[in-house]
C-alpha cells in the first residue's frame, strides 16, 4: 500500500515539477523525521552483527540543504533497523586513520568542496592559515587515510554531491568511482534498474522509479568503468545539457558498488531533495547499500570494464 500511494502522487509531482529548478525546502522537524521513521524498513534485508556508521557531513563548498535530513535519515534507517549504531560528525579530525578505524562504515554526506582546488581537506585547513606547502601536505595525508580505511576492510558509502570532495584527485576518482563533471536542471528522472535480479536492487519494482533531482553527469576515472552499476537514466530523456556535449544516446549510472582492497564502495547520486527519501522503496535501497558496504551482502561486484 506504501509503494501505490507514493507512486500515484509522484506521477501527479512530476507532472508540475518535471521543468522545475528545484523543490520547495523541508523543514527538519519531528513531523519529518516521524514520517520517515513510519515509511522506514522495519528490518534489514541481510543478517548482519551490528555495526558503528560514522556521518561526516562536513562542507566548504556548496551547502545542499538535504545534508542534515539525510544524516537524519541514515541515523533512522540504522536505530529501526537496529543493524547500524550512527555517530554524526563534522570534524575534519574524524578524518585521521584512528578515528576512522573506530568505525565500520564512513558515509561521506555531502561532503561538497569549493570549486577552486576542489579538495575538501584543503579547504578546511587553509582556514587556520598555514603556510599552503604544509596544508597541502595534511590534505594528501588525510586523503591516503581514506584509502587506507576502505583497503583495511572499511566501507565507503559515497552520497550525491560527496562525489566532489576531492574532486581533481585521480586517487580518490577511482577509489568512489567517478568524479563530478556537472548536472543540469532539476526534473523529473526516471530511474532504470541495470540488473532488475541483483541483490542490492530488489526493493524497486522493475520499471524503475520516478523523481525529481538532479541529473548528475561524471569525468575521470568513470570512464574506466570499474564499478558494478546498480541504477541509471537514459540521456536522451535529460534536458538541459551542456551544450555542445549532449548525450542522445546511451546511459549514465545513478549507482553503483565496487570492491577495494579489503572493503566496499558504493555511490548513490539520489538525491538532492528530502522529499525523494518520502519513497520507502528508496529507504530500502540505501539500507541495503549500507549493509554492502558493511560487508553483509554477497553480491555480484564484477565491473561492466571487465
Amino acid at each position: 500500500m506504501k509503494r501505490i500511494i507514493f507512486y500515484a502522487i509522484v506521477s501527479i509531482f512530476s507532472l508540475h515539477l518535471a521543468c522545475a529548478q528545484s523543490l520547495p525546502e523541508v523543514t527538519l522537524d519531528q513531523a519529518w523525521k516521524d514520517k520517515i521513521r513510519a515509511l522506514a524498513p522495519e528490518k534489514a534485508t541481510f543478517p548482519a552483527k551490528k555495526k558503528k556508521v560514522l556521518v561526516f557531513s562536513l562542507h566548504t563548498g556548496f551547502d545542499h540543504w538535504v545534508r542534515p535530513h539525510t544524516e537524519e535519515m541514515v541515523k533512522i534507517l540504522g536505530e529501526k533497523s537496529g543493524v547500524f549504531s550512527v555517530t554524526g560528525s563534522k570534524d575534519i579530525a574524524m578524518m585521521e586513520l584512528k578515528n576512522l578505524q573506530k568505525f565500520d562504515v564512513l558515509v561521506l554526506n555531502n561532503t561538497n568542496s569549493k570549486p577552486d582546488h576542489r579538495n575538501l581537506f584543503w579547504d578546511k585547513l587553509k582556514e587556520s592559515g598555514t603556510d599552503s606547502a604544509l596544508v597541502m601536505q595534511q590534505a594528501l595525508a588525510l586523503e591516503a587515510n581514506l584509502r587506507k580505511f576502505v583497503e583495511n576492510g572499511g566501507g565507503l558509502f559515497v552520497l550525491h554531491g560527496a562525489n566532489t570532495m576531492l574532486n581533481n584527485s585521480w586517487e580518490f576518482s577511482r577509489l568512489i568511482g567517478g568524479s563530478f563533471d556537472y548536472h543540469p536542471k532539476q526534473q523529473a528522472i526516471q530511474v532504470r534498474l541495470e540488473d532488475p535480479k541483483h541483490p542490492l536492487v530488489q526493493a524497486f519494482p522493475a520499471e524503475g522509479f520516478n523523481h525529481v533531482d538532479e541529473p548528475y553527469f561524471y569525468k575521470n576515472a568513470y570512464a574506466e568503468r570499474d564499478f558494478k552499476p546498480l541504477l541509471y537514466f537514459n540521456n536522451a530523456e535529460i534536458e538541459g545539457q551542456r551544450k555542445g556535449q549532449e548525450l542522445t544516446e546511451g546511459k549514465t549510472y545513478v549507482a553503483w558498488i565496487r570492491t577495494e582492497g579489503k572493503g566496499k564502495v558504493m555511490y548513490i547520486s539520489p538525491s538532492h531533495n528530502a522529499q525523494s527519501f518520502e519513497n520507502p522503496d528508496l529507504l530500502q535501497f540505501y539500507l541495503d547499500g549500507m549493509q554492502y558496504v558493511a560487508g553483509d551482502v554477497e553480491c555480484d561486484e564484477t565491473p561492466i570494464k571487465k
